[in-house]
């Protein structure tokens, strides 16, 4: 999933993604940035092209890893649940209530 895509299904707006991760999400998205920025720096690429390929490359080694441990314990690893419990109240049902 992109970041924007992954606040949506989490059901964020303006809070951090990373602080609504749980420690597993943490970790696997720390695994393919820093598979990535190992491969850029044992192949060096150059340009943009390049630079995607390693990108997905490191993206793809957390997705292993995700989809190995999401096969061990039996459950999806990333959910829908967001790490600090954020609630949206509708500002204008709040207000409805008020009167």
């Amino acid at each position: 999933m992109t970041a924007k895509e992954y606040k949506n299904f989490k059901g964020l707006r303006k809070e951090s993604l990373r602080d609504n991760m749980s420690d597993l999400e943490v970790a696997l998205t720390d695994l393919g940035e820093i598979a990535t920025r190992e491969l850029v720096k044992t192949h060096k690429p150059h340009g943009l092209k390049e630079n995607k390929e390693m990108a997905k490359a490191g993206g793809n080694v957390a997705k292993v890893a995700k989809d190995n441990l999401e096969e061990k314990l039996g459950k999806p690893v990333i959910t829908k649940q967001n790490n600090l419990g954020y609630k949206y109240v509708d500002n204008e049902k709040l207000i409805e209530a008020e009167k």
